[in-house]
């Protein structure tokens, strides 16, 4: 056989192309979770006002220590694949045929299943452990906490939120005040339309539907005031459908409850007994109640079931 008939055996030696790439992802990888953890983390929104603010911000700082080392991981070995293995010019030949390479294969079953199931067990105890994470639960709540010390009623209508507190005589108000460091049990429901109570800095968020109560829980770790907003379209003034509460200490809410009792004594004895829903068209003085209230702007326009066809 000729020399130019025998196959041509390179001298060069491939380099350890996986330990390369491995030692960059660990070492950036590294970096990117503790810029996470101690610069981002502090400053993920939802905050720490409640105890499940907290909890959701750091559900979303865990995620996102999950979620650096992958994204690194496709950036890197997509860089790498680019620079490396590019196509060089006057190259015509195909690259060695790999298959079923089990190391691999075993590899990447492994640390994706121990993926999927450990953020499969971690949700799970994050959804127990601060009862439903601030989110309505409906009716009866899968999870609630042991001890509530206040309820507070949040009444939807277009285009504006009132709130009911059963425990000091059943007044409704369009402030939004509550005592920090007490478990609050949100009743949330509509007089009309679908609305949305997004107390966006407490961590809650609960639709609000006519004749349904939606509960949510949040006890208050910090004082200080927080925007409320409705966050599903309800009409045309869904926009300034906003209002804005305020977290303080449980001496100062005691005060202002039992003022704010006393000062609308009048206008609760007009209003019908605390209930968990309501149906205005029952209410013969509602619109003299709602001007009482300051809710001139309030419809409370709901439509029973005979009613099936609105203007």
């Amino acid at each position: 056989m000729s020399a130019l008939n025998q196959p041509r055996h390179s001298t060069h030696r491939e380099p350890n192309h996986g330990l390369r790439m491995a030692l960059v992802w660990v070492v950036l990888s590294l970096a990117a979770d503790l810029v996470i953890w101690f610069v981002w983390y502090p400053h993920l929104p939802p905050g720490r006002m409640t105890d499940v603010a907290a909890g959701q911000q750091f559900d979303m700082a865990v995620l996102s220590l999950f979620a650096a080392p992958v994204i690194l991981f496709i950036w890197i070995y997509g860089i790498y694949a680019t620079v490396v293995w590019r196509r060089r010019p006057g190259d015509n030949e195909d690259g060695p045929p790999i298959r079923g390479n089990k190391r691999v294969s075993a590899a990447w079953i492994a640390v994706t299943t121990a993926l999927v199931l450990g953020l499969f067990g971690f949700g799970t105890y994050q959804l127990i452990v601060p009862n439903g994470a601030g989110g309505g639960q409906g009716a009866s709540p899968a999870w609630a906490p042991s001890k509530v010390d206040l309820q507070v009623q949040v009444i939807a209508q277009q285009w504006v939120f009132t709130y009911r507190y059963p425990q000091f005589g059943g007044f409704e108000t369009t402030q939004l005040v509550l005592p920090k460091g007490e478990e609050i049990q949100f009743h949330v429901t509509s007089l009309d339309v679908i609305h949305s109570f997004w107390a966006y800095q407490l961590g809650v968020k609960a639709d609000a539907n006519p004749g349904v109560d939606n509960v949510a829980f949040a006890r208050p770790q910090q004082t200080g005031p927080f925007v409320v907003r409705c966050n599903e379209l309800c009409g045309l003034w869904h926009g300034a459908m906003f209002d804005y509460g305020r977290v303080v200490s449980r001496a100062a809410f005691l005060t202002w409850a039992k003022t704010t009792e006393t000062k609308l004594a009048s206008v609760t004895k007009q209003l019908p007994p605390f209930a968990l829903t309501y149906d205005p068209t029952v209410i013969k003085t509602l619109g003299p109640v709602l001007t009482k209230l300051g809710l001139t702007g309030a419809g409370g326009g709901f439509y029973g079931p005979q009613v099936p066809v609105q203007p």
